[in-house]
């Protein structure tokens, strides 16, 4: 099958990179476009061989944006049209639809109790959301968590399936060369215990409270190194100077290679408010990290000792941070039982399977009939020999 797979852009986040991993294991053809932005993630797409195009969205409501995309995805003919993220999904299904695209399918990656991709849940973005989903076939939601949101907010629920997120597990494995490279990288010395972080920096992941947790425990053996970039980070910094704990607070800014920033790590620490997977925690266990969060759909129901649930405050964090660094370093051993709904091939296979379950559904849909017509690409009689 050929498949377009559309994004909002490709910068650094959960479900941009998650698209990288599917596209690496996926055994249809793919194409990749985006509304803007394509990103640093758009590079490592293209490494693998697959197109990235943009179509140079500019802001939030922009018909033309529409008309674009759908032209895009005429002349593509492809068989299903995947999207992700929410202005993807207010934008692209009424494209697919109206370019008579065969499938039209979308993950939903990060609905909160509150905030879908960190917009508050207002009647105009429900609106908006419920409108564009009557022009999709099916649904996919990363976590049981997602499907019953999804449900409350007015989703059929018959139109919705469970796949989780996927990880690349071996390519996350522990390197103590990696680690080494890394902590000279940011001038971490190799008995320095470092306290990390990474993702993308919203208030949602709220790296300040874990600085403020840490600050009893930091000090020249103890640092806390933040990884990813975003909207926050000015005010996390703040945060820090604040404090007055600057100088035990580094950085590092966007990295590509989350394995090897992973190894430099001690421990990982997730601090969010809400999540609707908590991938970032289970490419940390598949590192080997002992892991402290406060929440991860991902592990409910999951027996681990690997990782912790903990207090959302600074006095139940930094109990929990203070006991991890007096522990020290431990040996990096990722628990296997976890992985085994996780890994990246048989997520992905899950995701190809439902493609072609979805098609084999809707042969010939009325809606690429009339698409058909309006490209005035029907010939005389055809609408009597077309099946419904």
């Amino acid at each position: 099958m050929k498949v377009l797979h559309v994004i909002t852009g490709l910068d650094a986040g959960g479900a941009e990179i998650q698209l990288a991993l599917i596209l690496k294991y996926t055994r249809h053809e793919t194409d990749v476009v985006t509304l803007y932005n394509p990103g640093p993630v758009a590079d490592l797409i293209r490494s693998g061989g697959t197109s990235v195009r943009d179509i140079g969205m500019r802001r939030n409501t922009e018909i033309s944006a529409l008309l674009r995309l759908r032209s895009l995805i005429a002349e593509g003919r492809y068989d299903v049209v995947h999207t992700h993220l929410f202005r993807t999904q207010i934008y692209g299904r009424p494209a697919a639809w109206l370019a008579g695209t065969p499938v039209v399918l979308t993950t939903e990656h990060s609905i909160g109790e509150t905030h879908i991709e960190r917009r508050k849940m207002t009647s105009t973005v429900r609106g908006l959301y419920l409108a564009s989903e009557l022009f999709s076939d099916a649904t996919i939601a990363v976590a049981d968590v997602v499907k019953e949101r999804l449900i409350k907010w007015g989703v059929s629920g018959r139109k919705i399936t469970v796949i989780p997120n996927g990880l690349d597990v071996p390519a996350l494995a522990f390197d103590p060369a990696a680690r080494q490279r890394v902590r000279e990288q940011f001038g971490i010395s190799p008995d320095t215990y470092v306290i990390g972080a990474l993702g993308r920096l919203d208030p949602n992941k709220r790296i300040d409270l874990v600085v403020e947790a840490a600050m009893p425990v930091l000090g020249d053996q103890c640092k806390i190194l933040v990884i990813g970039r975003g909207e926050d980070q000015a005010r996390v910094e703040a945060a820090v100077d604040r404090l007055g704990v600057r100088e035990h607070v580094i950085f590092g800014g966007f990295q590509s290679d989350t394995a090897a920033m992973m190894a430099s790590f001690d421990v990982y620490v997730a601090a969010s408010v809400q999540e609707t997977f908590g991938l970032s925690v289970l490419e940390a266990m598949a590192s080997g990290l002992p892991v402290l969060y406060t929440v991860c759909p991902a592990l409910d129901g999951l027996p681990t000792s690997q990782a912790r649930q903990v207090p959302g405050t600074v006095e139940g964090l930094g109990t929990e941070i203070r006991k991890a660094v007096e522990a020290g370093p431990q040996p990096r051993e990722a628990d296997e039982t976890v992985f085994a709904s996780y890994g990246m091939a048989s997520v992905v296979k899950k995701i190809d399977d439902l493609y072609e379950q979805v098609a084999a559904s809707r042969r010939r849909p009325a809606r690429r009939l009339a698409a058909r017509r309006r490209r005035g690409l029907s010939q005389p009689g055809s609408a009597q020999r077309e099946t419904v």
